[in-house]
């Protein structure tokens, strides 16, 4: 997992509220187990016409938002069924931070564990950041994870918190497996032991 320590890019602003799982990645996609190749399909029936021609006026189909790597979203984004592939489908388009007054619970930890940063703010600071968003290819923002600071075009700062634990992952890149790794000489020496003691485990 690639680690997260500051983040520069365009902010897109999506001020829905509930945008849940489905919309963020139709089940039709689901079949794939690849973390890759899913962000052509990112909010796919928003995007696109029925016969895949592109919304203009949906955000990320306008040329400011095109490379955006941060969203400023509604309230209770990530909603719906528990499905890890809507963070593949935001990472694989470019997006490493959403910014939302809250989150679905499940989609919230499956952030953490695919290397994206979610954010939760205040509704009005949320606000002015949707309003920062709203100035397309001038809606450069910073999130400084190490720091938990989020700095606006204008230079405003805002202070985020996020849990010690899952701040040190992202800072680290460190997935599940990742941490696991980190105990490799432990687990190796455990089996080892347990080789030698118990061989019939082994067999």
């Amino acid at each position: 997992m690639d680690k997260f320590t500051t983040l520069t890019g365009i902010a897109a602003p999506l001020p829905m509220i509930n945008v849940d799982t489905d919309m963020i990645i139709p089940k039709q996609f689901l079949k794939t187990i690849k973390r890759t190749g899913l962000g052509k399909h990112l909010f796919d029936e928003m995007r696109y016409t029925p016969d895949g021609r592109e919304v203009p006026d949906f955000v990320l189909n306008r040329p400011a938002y095109r490379d955006a790597k941060i969203l400023v979203a509604g309230a209770n984004f990530g909603c719906g069924s528990s499905r890890e592939h809507a963070p593949w489908a935001l990472l694989d388009f470019g997006i490493r931070c959403v910014i939302a007054p809250s989150f679905a619970d499940i989609f919230y930890n499956n952030c953490f564990k695919n290397g994206i940063l979610p954010v939760v703010l205040p509704q009005d600071q949320v606000d002015l950041l949707m309003d920062d968003a709203r100035r397309g290819a001038n809606a450069t923002v910073t999130v400084d994870l190490e720091k938990q600071e989020i700095t606006g075009p204008d230079g405003g700062r805002i202070r985020f918190e996020v849990d010690a634990f899952r701040r040190h992952c992202l800072l680290n890149g460190l997935d599940d497996i990742g941490l696991t790794m980190q105990s490799a000489a432990t687990i190796d020496d455990f089996e080892g032991r347990q080789r030698a003691g118990q061989p019939w485990l082994w067999a």
